[in-house]
């Protein structure tokens, strides 16, 4: 009997590889345009005088409210040059990043006949980490300066957990997390497992729209955190279930295990062996195992509510 359960375990893995071989052979095939714009490179490139032909070039970068001298001002600024020099030197081509995005598009429009490809635009930022990526209908935006390496000197006074994905291998992700934002749908995130699901929601939204990347890089991960993260899964999950944590609408909670954080906060001695958003964790293996046993499409699961995700999942941690 083990041997004949093994055989249709071997089978239905080889089933479902080849079927998912042949959906991105599909999806490869969709035509999509991706045009980057090098806004950070045009205006390292200008001079002052040069900066009407920017603002007609750029119109969407230049607020009405901005005067002229400002942008000059930002021109010559010390900071703003060494910036503008290493992000050259970082991203001297863009084709990698490039093709990451434009597979990014041809899997949002296998799953979003509506979607267009917007015109997607780089700049620099003074390093605002905070907003890495904007996405809307029209336009994409990415500083390249928020993704020059995790040693870079520029980020010595950043939180370390923030630092460690500040490399240009983040552009895609970051980019999938943004527009995972525009589709998901919860009519309410008041408890932990509200907000557990909301952000598995994202990271299978990343499943599916960058399946090239690994799963260490779609939660932002080291390859040790994840590692941590698998091993010690039903503890968690036995954790969260023994204090019924996950109705609990304790506005702490979020802090705890799902907000960015060197670490995840349960109050024990393990606290500092942990990555921090755990809870992002649990929600992406409930995620994935209410979509493993449901027939239900990526669009519609993203608009259902976190109860009925998890009551139909049946998620089982691993032990």
């Amino acid at each position: 009997m083990k041997k004949i359960n093994l055989l249709v375990i071997v089978l239905t893995l080889l089933f479902s590889c080849k079927s998912e071989d042949k959906l991105e052979n599909e999806i490869t095939q969709i035509d999509a345009d991706v045009k980057v714009e090098r806004v950070d490179l045009a205006f390292a490139n200008a001079k002052p005088s040069e900066l009407p032909k920017l603002k007609t070039a750029f119109p969407f970068i230049f607020s009405s409210r901005v005067p002229d001298s400002l942008w000059v001002e930002q021109m010559q600024d010390t900071l703003q040059q060494e910036l503008w020099s290493e992000v050259k030197k970082e991203f001297s081509d863009f084709k990698d990043e490039t093709n990451d995005i434009r597979s990014l598009f041809q899997h949002l429009k296998y799953y979003d006949k509506t979607f267009t490809e917007p015109r997607v635009v780089t700049v620099t930022s003074y390093v605002d980490y905070r907003n890495k990526v904007f996405v809307s209908d029209t336009i994409d935006v990415i500083a390249l300066d928020t993704y020059l390496g995790s040693e870079h000197e520029f980020y010595t006074d950043i939180p370390r957990y923030i630092v460690q994905n500040m490399n240009k291998n983040q552009i895609v992700v970051d980019l999938a997390g943004a527009y995972s934002q525009r589709y998901i749908f919860q009519s309410q995130r008041k408890s932990l497992l509200d907000e557990m699901v909301y952000f598995g929601k994202q990271l299978y939204f990343k499943d599916k729209m960058i399946p090239f990347k690994t799963d260490v890089e779609k939660i932002g991960y080291t390859d040790e955190q994840l590692s941590w993260a698998d091993a010690n899964e039903s503890q968690i999950w036995s954790y969260f279930i023994e204090r019924e944590l996950l109705y609990s609408t304790d506005s702490s909670l979020p802090s705890r295990f799902t907000a960015d954080a060197p670490f995840s906060k349960f109050y024990l001695e393990l606290d500092n062996e942990s990555p921090g958003r755990l809870g992002q964790y649990i929600g992406w293996q409930i995620v994935r195992s209410y979509m493993e046993n449901n027939e239900v499409t990526l669009m519609d699961m993203l608009q259902k509510d976190a109860e009925e995700i998890f009551n139909n999942s049946r998620y089982k941690p691993r032990k």
